[in-house]
């Protein structure tokens, strides 16, 4: 146990000693937008935008199916039921997609 809080003492200190240049990206290094925001935190929030969005079809698309197939016979499945898991599966992808690149 003592050992364990020492490495740990010794990682902490020796993190809070790297040089804040070190540490992250400058602020002033990101490209700027004409009216003055950065760039990068512009994209954040459209992609944060457009994941809520497809988010929100996600569920719905979910929810139609779910439905679809309560309604269907066990044995026999629509095209339609098809056609919506292949947009399930699209929009899952592009939410996953941009969630992976931050």
């Amino acid at each position: 146990m003592k050992p364990l809080i020492l490495v740990s003492l010794a990682l902490c200190m020796t993190f809070a000693q790297v040089p804040a240049s070190r540490r992250g990206p400058d602020r002033e290094d990101e490209p700027k937008l004409p009216n003055g925001k950065s760039q990068k935190e512009e994209i954040i929030k459209a992609d944060y935008r457009k994941n809520l969005e497809e988010a929100a079809a996600l569920a719905k698309l979910a929810g139609e199916l779910k439905s679809d197939l309560e309604k269907s016979d066990r044995n026999i499945v629509s095209v339609k039921s098809i056609k919506q898991t292949e947009e399930i599966e699209k929009l899952a992808k592009s939410i996953r997609g941009r969630l992976k690149r931050y």
